[in-house]
């Protein structure tokens, strides 16, 4: 069997180690050498985007911000259901991600970044939320959320009470809070209600209709009545 080839090497802000492998045509992440993400299994992440996505796609302009782009498949998938008015943002706090996306892997997602619609900016330690108000916020930190494989100390605060109250006040009534995780959270669902979201979870497969392991995607609505 072939080996993995390494193709790059950063570390995250908390120290943590993360390395693009590629084995034939599967690209893989790994964090502190454990798998983080496939470009084989990414069902989950589409749907996070398009469940996100479901109030501001009816928009004249919507505007949504994405935390993290990974391998560009939310990114893809937030733009193919967005309409050609969209502000798309993007925080992603690796420099190295984008670059990545750009030399190896965008033909995987048929090249979200050269979509003139997306944007990206780098989110200060703790905080991946929106300077101007937003129609729906996805955040694809997949090892901050549940029982997680890594921690860390700089992301964690995204789903404390606090990154909450910010996400809420960073959106327009009626915007939605989409979260993926790779367990359920009951406590983290109780957290959205309490601070003003309507709260759906939705449990969803990594390869989709081809089964896969069983993700978790919470979603928040806020509450309110929807601007023009």
């Amino acid at each position: 069997m072939r080996a993995w080839e390494l193709l790059g090497e950063t570390r995250a802000p908390d120290g943590t180690s993360i390395k693009l492998t590629r084995r034939a045509d599967e690209y893989l992440i790994l964090a502190n050498g454990k798998p983080l993400m496939s470009s084989r299994l990414h069902g989950s992440e589409d749907a996070l985007a398009t469940l996100a996505c479901g109030n501001a796609e009816v928009r004249d302009h919507p505007r949504v911000l994405v935390g993290g782009l990974g391998m560009g498949f939310t990114l893809r998938a937030v733009l193919d259901v967005l309409p050609s008015a969209a502000v798309v943002t993007v925080a992603e706090l690796l420099p190295a991600a984008v670059e990545w996306n750009r030399k190896f892997l965008g033909a995987l997602a048929a090249h979200p970044l050269k979509d003139a619609r997306s944007g990206f900016r780098s989110p200060t330690s703790g905080s991946c939320c929106a300077r101007t108000p937003v129609d729906s916020m996805s955040s694809s930190w997949t090892w901050t959320m549940g029982r997680p494989r890594l921690r860390p100390r700089r992301t964690s605060g995204l789903y404390d009470n606090g990154g909450v109250v910010a996400a809420h006040a960073a959106l327009r009534p009626l915007g939605t809070l989409a979260v993926w995780s790779a367990w359920e959270d009951r406590k983290f669902e109780q957290r959205l209600r309490f601070h003003g979201f309507d709260v759906k979870v939705a449990r969803v497969r990594a390869r989709r209709q081809k089964g896969g392991p069983r993700h978790t995607i919470f979603l928040g609505r806020k509450r309110g009545t929807a601007q023009a």
